[in-house]
């Protein structure tokens, strides 16, 4: 096993830990450990919200979720000699939930959870749709996911941090500051809102002297969406076996990662859609000196898959064009094509005894493929999903005999937007 640089004991907060990990982005943030080009090192991760959700059959906790607490991220990791405009090299070795415990209080301890959060605290993909919270706790099975609030399906996690990044320059956190700011002026009491502006309540910033917390806290970038650095992309494969190589913006690239996920459907539609997990991570980094320019990489991660994928040989397909709900053309959205081939998703699979909200889980959980089809053909955008059809228990392809009607069980469990 390599080297844990990053230990996490289960009984104990995020907070009191032996070294102190973050839950923003600033430049200003230590580095927790320093490694050399061709080293390898473990790295133990904190669920994302540290405990807060808890394995029971209320959605309260999901309701209530404290998003100013998120991401709980293990960093950041200092490469010796890196510089800004090299290209970071990580390979993800292994990655799998909380070593030698199969059961506990933290996801991760032999379950995860999927969430439908409300529309007033956080939203999603289908907010207008669904807006009141929903839970779906999962067990797992070696590498098998089950759930007693999804019942009937059943499939291999493909498990894979969803977030890991870089940290910014401070021009680039100000970039980033300012065009975020930008877009919530435009509607600034939308909800959910359009963005996430620094806040330093609930900031955690690793071993940043107490005098400089104000400041950083104020200036400090909220981990929640995916942006030049990488981040929070949650692309389900990057997993065991990939390569990302990553833009570097400051000496040492600081690295910092977490957010792991024991599966997740492409989209992550409920925005808590994967199945969220704590765990471990073995990660192997290495540097292209001045890659940034060589390749033309600039703003954004590029990476190589692993090949550990599931794989399937069948597939129901469900397509969506850029046509509101209520019959208004849009020019080319593939955002809303791809809700659009969700819903049609969601719509059919309520015809076999599930509820819209135990579908709309299952979507985020799920292995399923998420594509733009079309893209050119005006006015209509076209985006499909793919559900692989051996996740299920039974026969969910059409045929002339009709849906077969399977056990909805206890459903998944609600609470009420507030």
């Amino acid at each position: 096993m390599p080297e844990l640089l990053f230990p996490l004991d289960s009984s104990k907060k995020f907070e009191d830990q032996e070294k102190l990990g973050h839950n923003r982005w600033h430049p200003e943030i230590p580095p927790v450990a320093t490694v050399k080009p061709g080293d390898s090192f473990r790295v133990d991760c904190r669920e994302w919200f540290d405990g807060a959700i808890v394995n029971d059959d209320s959605a309260e906790d999901i309701l209530n979720a404290p998003l100013l607490t998120v991401h709980k991220l293990s960093g950041p990791f200092a490469v010796e000699g890196v510089k800004p405009g090299d290209l970071l090299v990580v390979d993800i070795l292994d990655v799998g939930p909380i070593p030698m415990e199969d059961s506990g209080p933290l996801a991760g301890q032999g379950w995860g959870y999927t969430g439908i959060f409300s529309r007033n605290n956080g939203g999603g993909f289908l907010t207008e749709q669904f807006p009141d919270a929903y839970k779906a706790i999962w067990d797992f099975s070696g590498q098998t996911a089950t759930s007693r609030h999804i019942p009937g399906v059943s499939f291999t996690g493909l498990i894979h941090p969803g977030l890991m990044g870089t940290a910014p320059s401070a021009e680039l956190l100000a970039v980033w500051n300012k065009r975020e700011g930008d877009l919530i002026a435009t509607d600034p009491h939308r909800v959910p809102p359009l963005a996430l502006p620094p806040e330093p309540r609930e900031a955690v910033l690793g071993s940043l002297p107490s005098e400089e917390f104000s400041r950083v806290a104020a200036e400090a970038a909220r981990t929640a969406p995916p942006r030049e650095n990488g981040g929070n992309q949650d692309i389900k494969n990057l997993s065991k076996g990939t390569r990302v190589f990553y833009p570097v913006f400051v000496d040492g690239a600081n690295l910092s990662l977490g957010d792991l996920h024991f599966s997740q459907g492409d989209g992550e539609i409920t925005f808590c859609g994967a199945i969220e997990m704590g765990g471990f991570i073995d990660l192997h980094v290495d540097v292209i000196k001045g890659g940034m320019e060589t390749y033309g990489v600039k703003e954004n991660a590029i990476f190589m898959p692993g090949n550990v994928d599931p794989q399937f040989s069948q597939w129901l397909a469900f397509s969506g064009t850029s046509v509101t709900l209520d019959g208004e053309q849009r020019y080319l959205d593939s955002h809303l094509s791809y809700q659009r081939a969700c819903l049609h998703a969601i719509d059919y699979l309520t015809k076999f005894g599930y509820s819209p909200e135990q579908a709309y889980l299952l979507l985020g959980a799920a292995p399923i493929e998420g594509r733009l089809s079309g893209v050119v053909d005006i006015p209509n955008s076209c985006s499909t999903v793919y559900i692989p059809t051996s996740i299920f228990d039974f026969d969910v392809r059409p045929s002339a005999a009709g849906p077969v009607q399977i056990d909805p069980g206890i459903g998944a469990p609600r609470a009420a937007n507030q």
